[in-house]
């Protein structure tokens, strides 16, 4: 009777340790570490659910499709990262708020932002065509660990217009509408004027809306400003504001509301006219300066 050589899976069960033997010669440490605990989590989540033939097909199909619809204008990976709150997760880890934190909360990315904005002078408006919405002033203050002012800081911003649209998915948006980037004064201070953002659905027209169908889970954001703030020797600050009273607030499809992005946004006289002011300080803590990867140019 012929012999099953010990390196031969012989049960569903028997296969893994194969696997992470097979990996083990991986000579970037970190590598190593990553892929096996990742491998072991797929395979006892696979053991664990008798994970079917057709089942893993499907799973198949949504990781092709996801890479699929992944161009210029639209990031399904980011956005399915987002819909299983892994984004939020990876922000929260490695920018973990509490006592004795010397910066301010992150949030996730999105897969809306874009590299190079324009360049503002301070006090200029981002909204670059005629909208119907009610205007917006946003000023604060950048400070170090220390609680000293920082000068030269650079203040990305970007956001969704009053109907609920980033510029690159509206053809009557100017490009690189509702984005810039400031730098902060002496005393620290950054100011910029806008329109006051909607909240808008996730892109539900790709495997990520099928998703979230799926789940009978609704696509609506809550109405939000996105700042990405950098400074040399500082980590950078990728992160969210959102107006207390919007009413997807505590529903977010990507997770991205924690209590400590609840900013103050309230109604101003300005030249005779109502307007939305939200005042809101950063924090940046040292570090080594790395940006993300735009999830679109």
């Amino acid at each position: 009777m012929p012999t099953t050589p010990p390196s031969l899976p012989t049960t569903p069960e028997s296969l893994l340790p194969i696997v992470l033997q097979a990996m083990s010669r991986t000579p970037d440490a970190r590598l190593r570490e990553l892929l096996a605990s990742l491998t072991t989590h797929l395979h006892r989540f696979v053991l664990e659910t008798r994970l079917t033939e057709a089942e893993f097909e499907r799973a198949v199909q949504f990781l092709i499709a996801i890479g699929q619809a992944t161009g210029p204008k639209t990031n399904e990976v980011i956005l399915a990262a987002d819909l299983l709150g892994v984004s939020t997760l990876v922000a929260l880890l490695n920018n973990p708020a509490g006592d004795g934190n010397t910066e301010s909360p992150a949030a996730l990315l999105g897969p809306f932002w874009r590299a190079n904005a324009p360049l503002c002078e301070a006090g200029q408006d981002i909204s670059r065509c005629a909208v119907d919405g009610t205007p917006l002033d946003v000023r604060g203050t950048v400070y170090g660990g220390d609680g000293k002012p920082l000068a030269g800081v650079t203040v990305d911003v970007w956001q969704a217009s009053p109907t609920g649209l980033y510029e690159c998915q509206d053809a009557t948006q100017p490009d690189m509408n509702l984005r810039g980037r400031f730098t902060t004064d002496a005393e620290g201070r950054y100011f910029f004027r806008t329109v006051t953002p909607a909240g808008y659905p996730v892109p539900t027209d790709g495997p990520c809306g099928e998703l979230l169908r799926a789940q009978q889970r609704h696509p609506y954001r809550p109405a939000h400003l996105h700042f990405m703030v950098s400074a040399p020797g500082h980590k950078v600050l990728v992160t969210q504001v959102f107006p207390g009273n919007d009413r997807y607030l505590d529903s977010d499809p990507v997770f991205g509301v924690t209590a400590a992005l609840v900013g103050r946004f309230d109604e101003v006289e300005r030249d005779g006219r109502r307007v939305t002011r939200l005042e809101h300080d950063f924090r940046l803590a040292a570090g080594e300066t790395v940006f993300p990867h735009p999830p679109i140019p």
